[in-house]
């Protein structure tokens, strides 16, 4: 897509052709949210924090499709730290990866993306999102229990029609 850090009308269009040709395929496809198209990593808190609403998560199952959630690249604050010799890079809230996932899974997604390293501060691109490899299977272990109670919860049917008293 396009060069600059800020998506414009060209990557949208680009980003529009390439999901169609994709989806004519058949097959599941996963879509990446790129700024551009998405409010649950909008900029509620500032340019360099983005921010995860799991309302979105149901609202995205209502399209019968897997839901995966991106906990790490979610967790992301862009050019949120300034590099030696100038330049920024993306800074990261790692310590709120467990935090990120349990709610994701708590809400039902399919699956979970997560970057992981066995050394993240020395990890060649996003390291202060990645996830320490040391501590991943306690985590996963985790997140199994979770949605093992969350799958099971009960679908309310909610009569949404305006109270008249």
């Amino acid at each position: 897509m396009g060069a600059s850090s800020e998506p414009d009308l060209r990557d949208a269009v680009e980003y529009a052709d390439l999901l169609v040709a994709a989806a004519k395929t058949g097959k599941i496809i996963n879509i990446k949210k790129v700024q551009f198209c998405a409010p649950s990593r909008g900029t509620m808190f500032g340019y360099h924090d983005l921010i995860v609403d799991p309302r979105n998560f149901e609202w995205l199952r209502e399209a019968n499709c897997p839901v995966v959630g991106d906990i790490t690249h979610s967790l992301q604050q862009p050019a949120g730290r300034k590099l030696e010799g100038g330049g920024v890079a993306s800074g990261g809230r790692r310590e709120l990866i467990p935090c990120i996932a349990r709610t994701a899974v708590d809400v039902g997604v399919d699956r979970i993306f997560m970057e992981v390293h066995d050394e993240p501060l020395k990890a060649p691109v996003d390291g202060p999102t990645q996830w320490p490899l040391r501590h991943l299977e306690e985590l996963l272990e985790e997140l199994i229990a979770i949605a093992r109670v969350s799958k099971g919860k009960k679908q309310y049917e909610i009569d949404l029609t305006p109270f008249q008293p």
